[in-house]
């Protein structure tokens, strides 16, 4: 992130590449948005405002106007955007069963126009507030701190001269710390309201922007110094069945999908919320209805600047479209009614030269790779427009969260059912941190010899660049930290005991050596050890804010030991194996901890028609019903060096004799609980797996696990 006077570093580069025209076209639309809501609901209205003018909800998207609430969701883009999440953003609105939904758990029982009463006091308050100057009274209105992107629009509409057309808090504080605005300014616990006074007073303050107004700052902002994560998922939606609604979609600059019937996606709060709707529409598809409920809460939160891959069939790209707005439900089309804004280029449009099967639904992410190989056969034409491409390098999602917790923490833990790539993301880091990141997607043999390289221990050093460890019960502080171990006499005669840095140790002092390298050690199996025995003292040095400044005496050798700020540690944990050994508070709060999930989108791939990720996405339904969610499988059951099975040779070593074992672990030798997971497949007399000829092995799991894809997107592809 730039910060503080950084900014100024490139800015008449940026200025000159800035097209301000276009930003004042913005402007004017913003500024008339906003006089439209101002004619729509006058301030002095307000003391009178129903609770149906308001809100939103079923009964209001009918109405002959529509509300305050859809106005600023939807009819104000070029004022700034509040769309993705749930209408909870609203603090009151009506579910689409017909029930109203109050946020603010102080009001819960009260009626809702009771409810709706005290919230609008809150608004007249903040306007009173607002305009007589008296900003520092607006922290008082606890029921609009439920609200606060709403709120903070709110307040812009009424009073542009007093706020700044920037209304997520992560954005504020992102441009706040730009600008080089006081740490309080933009942390958690201050209001959108009030970090966006700041925001404006620092604008303001700003030389490079005076004369500007006040959303051609923000497109400016947006343009050269965007807040949003940019390794953000990209995902492939296809427009209809068969790419039926492609024309409608490049005509109106959109993309749609199905599933009508749980109506807006804004009223859901949650993944399994949605499930649950999905359930009650689609009974037969329950296994696979959390992973779709996943999907289109994603789709319902694209932002601007995301970009869509649209496609026909698995091997047919259509092409690349921009997100331009956010989500909207469109009950007039008569299907396909939820819908995200797109600005299409067609340039991309290609043809694989192999099936993508994990392209069968009609949502999925596209892998990094995959990505890489649509960008390389994009067609060679200048013609239509074209979408900005994300900068080549940058961080697939998980290695930047991971990298991200690493430098705000020091140390995570990478947890998740076996299988699920912990180890392989580890060592991503690894390659990203030493500057490798395009070899993160490499071919194996290119990935292992960088890895390979970054493990080497240079001559006169004690520990490479990246350290790797396995935690067992025999593992103690003399292997990690420092303790007396055997040596040959000099003499050959007998053994002495002799003081011995352990592994982190070596890399302490090695990290000492070389302050402006970055070493990170990668602990597999983090809880089989026995914690606190083998970190001991240390513990306490592994805080960032104790590193290199505070020292302990190791008991052993009463020397003393600092921590360099530039080592940095991941371990990695089994979640169906909590039980060999539980980490305990002290430790665990000075770790971050992530959850590694089984990655459905690596099955990219099928094995005599039966798709990888469908079996496996419904042997996990099988497994969370009877287990939990702990007890999953991962892709790397069905991968061989890192690319899906092709034969049906290796998918049935891999189902009889890696995945048939650990499910029969999980049963504890119970044939009635191996038969809830495997079906079918048990023997009802013997409680055995049946065996089968490979080649009749897909239809069979196929049968038993895949679920129907016929759902209100038809085919998907």
């Amino acid at each position: 992130m730039i910060q503080g006077g950084e900014f100024q570093d490139g800015f008449t580069d940026r200025l000159a590449r800035f097209d301000r025209a276009a930003a004042r076209k913005t402007a004017d639309r913003a500024e008339e948005e906003g006089k439209g809501v101002l004619d729509a609901f006058p301030l002095e209205d307000w003391s009178g405002l129903s609770l149906e003018r308001y809100a939103l909800g079923p009964s209001t998207r009918s109405a002959a106007r529509p509300s305050f609430c859809r106005l600023l969701e939807y009819g104000t883009n070029a004022f700034g955007s509040i769309r993705g999440g749930s209408a909870a953003k609203h603090i009151v609105y009506q579910h689409r069963s017909g029930e109203w939904r109050i946020v603010p758990s102080t009001l819960r029982r009260l009626d809702v126009h009771e409810a709706w009463e005290r919230v609008r006091e809150d608004f007249l308050a903040a306007f009173s507030a607002a305009g007589e100057g008296a900003y520092e009274r607006l922290d008082e209105l606890e029921l609009l701190s439920y609200g606060q992107a709403l709120a903070t629009k709110t307040l812009a509409i009424y009073f542009p001269e007093a706020f700044l057309p920037v209304f997520s808090a992560s954005h504020i504080r992102h441009f706040t710390a730009l600008l080089g605005g006081r740490p309080h300014s933009y942390s958690s616990g201050v209001r959108a309201w009030r970090a966006n006074r700041e925001l404006l007073n620092l604008v303001r303050r700003t030389p490079q922007f005076e004369g500007w107004r006040p959303h051609e700052v923000t497109e400016f902002l947006y343009a050269f110094h965007d807040p949003r994560p940019k390794d953000r998922a990209i995902w492939k939606v296809a427009p209809g069945e068969r790419a039926s609604l492609w024309e409608d979609c490049l005509t109106h600059g959109w993309i749609r999908i199905g599933w009508d019937e749980v109506g807006s996606l804004a009223q859901f709060e949650s993944d399994q919320e949605l499930k649950d709707a999905l359930d009650q529409y689609w009974p037969g598809s329950t296994g696979g209805n959390l992973r779709l409920a996943r999907q289109m809460l994603a789709f319902r939160d694209l932002e601007r600047g995301d970009l869509i891959v649209a496609n026909r069939g698995k091997s047919e790209v259509l092409g690349v479209g921009t997100v331009t707005d956010g989500y909207s439900y469109s009950p007039h089309l008569e299907k396909y009614q939820h819908t995200v804004a797109v600005e299409w280029d067609i340039t991309f449009a290609q043809q694989f030269d192999s099936p993508r099967h994990a392209w069968q639904p009609t949502l999925a992410k596209v892998p990094a790779t995959l990505w890489q190989h649509i960008r390389e056969g994009r067609r060679a034409t200048l013609s239509g427009p074209t979408v900005e491409m994300p900068p080549e390098g940058e961080l697939p999602g998980s290695v930047g969260k991971v990298w991200d917790l690493l430098t705000r923490k020091g140390q995570v833990v990478l947890q998740g059912p076996p299988g699920t790539g912990k180890t392989r993301l580890a060592l991503s880091v690894a390659l990203a941190m030493a500057g490798h990141a395009d070899l993160i997607d490499a071919a194996p043999e290119r990935r292992a010899a960088a890895l390979a390289e970054l493990s080497r221990v240079p001559a006169g050093s004690g520990a490479a660049r990246l350290t790797t460890v396995t935690f067992h019960p025999s593992y103690g502080y003399e292997d990690f930290v420092e303790g007396f171990k055997p040596r040959a006499a000099a003499d050959g005669a007998g053994l002495n005991l002799t003081m011995t840095d352990g592994l982190f140790r070596r890399v302490c002092a090695a990290a000492e050596a070389s302050p402006n390298e970055t070493f990170l050690i990668v602990v597999d199996e983090i809880n089989r050890g026995d914690l606190p025995r083998i970190l001991g003292e240390l513990i306490t040095l592994l805080e960032l804010d104790k590193r290199g400044s505070l020292s302990v005496t190791l008991p052993t050798s009463g020397r003393q030991q600092t921590v360099p700020s530039n080592i940095r540690i991941i371990g990695t944990m089994n979640s169906a194996d909590r039980s060999v050994g539980h980490i305990d508070a002290a430790i665990r709060r000075r770790f971050a901890f992530v959850d590694v999930p089984p990655d459905l989108d690596a099955l990219d791939g099928e094995v005599e028609g039966l798709g990888l990720a469908e079996f496996l996405e419904g042997l996990n339904s099988k497994l969370d019903a009877s287990f939990g969610p702990d007890h999953l499988l991962g892709q790397a059951y069905l991968l061989a060096e890192d690319r899906p099975f092709g034969t049906a040779e290796q998918l049935y070593h891999s189902f009889h004799h890696e995945i048939v074992p650990l499910v029969a672990d999980y049963c504890l030798g119970q044939p009635n609980l191996l038969r809830s997971v495997l079906g079918s497949l048990v023997d009802g007399k013997t409680g055995r797996v049946i065996q089968s000829n490979p080649r009749d092995l897909p239809g069979l799991l196929a049968d038993e696990f895949v679920v129907s894809e016929t759902r209100a997107n038809g085919d998907g592809g």
